[in-house]
């Protein structure tokens, strides 16, 4: 899809050319689509060439969808009447990065567990657009046939895990040291590092109460309920933050909220009021001042921004190239 992320694609693509290079066999053979047949470009700024446009009559095992941060903006018709054409017939289908949105929004991932990239996790439970399909924060989900991966080198893990499955472990071992890649990550790998990893295991104090913030976004809790819960006092607290997390408590969960607010305002189409009262503001005006203070322009410019951006991207090209409509199919 336009805008899809380029490591992704590599990542998905290059575990299975390595497994038929190390047994001197065509193991797996792939072919890279878009919708029309013409080149794509990635989020970074470089183009592939596609091998074909979609057609209604190809012959594959699996599809994987690769998107990027603007994937509700390119979402096309004929290519989810296309997916749900692969669905019908039974292909195995998957999603890199944010490509499981767009399976979400084609109907394939109705009863299915799935995972996206953490970033738009937030932003697809509060809009609750697909009350059928359950959203995790795995690295990657494996759900009968559906194949969702939340992007970034992740797409490596989940290819190392099918090749396992299909071709032996031993392979996939293989495949995993010839990318210099020390441990292959499994279905029960989360996407982000926890704060665990960063602060170490012995500050349960301030695991807690940073669970316990980003529990309650739209309603947070006071420094002194947050001591309370976690059974220390208000300057113990301040103190774990601060030589820690290099920061007071009240800072740090501003800044969560504001992250959230800023995934809400790039990628639903809630009101500034609605975001502001969702991630824990009393009024726009307080939520604007503290967002232009923290990201240095007002949220109205930062979902104008973006939506310069997807006029941008919707420009038509020079020359227009026809692909038929499948959606009457």
């Amino acid at each position: 899809m336009p805008g899809y992320s380029a490591i992704s694609s590599s990542c998905a693509i290059e575990p299975l050319r390595m497994a038929n290079q190390l047994t001197d066999r065509q193991l797996y053979d792939w072919r890279v689509l878009s919708c029309d047949g013409q080149p794509v470009e990635a989020s970074n700024g470089l183009s592939t060439s596609p091998t074909q446009a979609l057609d209604q009559d190809d012959e594959f095992d699996m599809v994987f969808v690769c998107a990027g941060i603007n994937v509700k903006q390119s979402c096309d018709r004929r290519l989810l009447s296309w997916l749900q054409h692969m669905a019908k017939r039974r292909v195995a289908l998957g999603g890199l990065c944010t490509g499981p949105y767009i399976l979400a929004r084609a109907g394939v991932l109705d009863g299915y567990r799935c995972t996206v990239h953490w970033e738009h996790i937030s932003s697809i439970n509060e809009e609750t657009e697909f009350p059928h399909t359950i959203f995790c924060s795995k690295l990657f989900v494996i759900d009968r046939d559906r194949y969702t991966c939340s992007g970034g080198i992740a797409p490596l893990d989940l290819m190392l895990n099918i090749i396992g499955q299909q071709c032996g472990n031993e392979l996939a071992a293989s495949v995993s040291e010839e990318f210099i890649h020390d441990r292959i990550r499994g279905v029960g790998d989360a996407q982000r590092v926890p704060l665990r990893a960063r602060v170490g295991p012995n500050q349960p104090k301030l695991l807690e109460a940073v669970a316990l913030m980003e529990a309650n976004i739209e309603e947070p809790l006071t420094l002194s309920e947050l001591a309370h819960y976690v059974n220390i006092s208000r300057r113990q607290l301040e103190r774990l933050f601060r030589t820690h997390l290099d920061r007071s408590p009240t800072r740090y969960y501003l800044e969560l909220r504001l992250k959230r607010a800023r995934e809400f305002l790039l990628q639903t189409s809630m009101s500034i009021l609605d975001v502001a009262l969702a991630c824990g503001f009393s009024s726009s005006p307080h939520f604007s001042k503290c967002y232009h203070d923290y990201y240095a322009l007002p949220p109205s410019q930062e979902r104008r921004r973006q939506s310069a951006k997807f006029a941008a991207a919707e420009r038509p090209p020079a020359t227009a190239v026809h692909s038929p409509d499948y959606s009457e199919h």
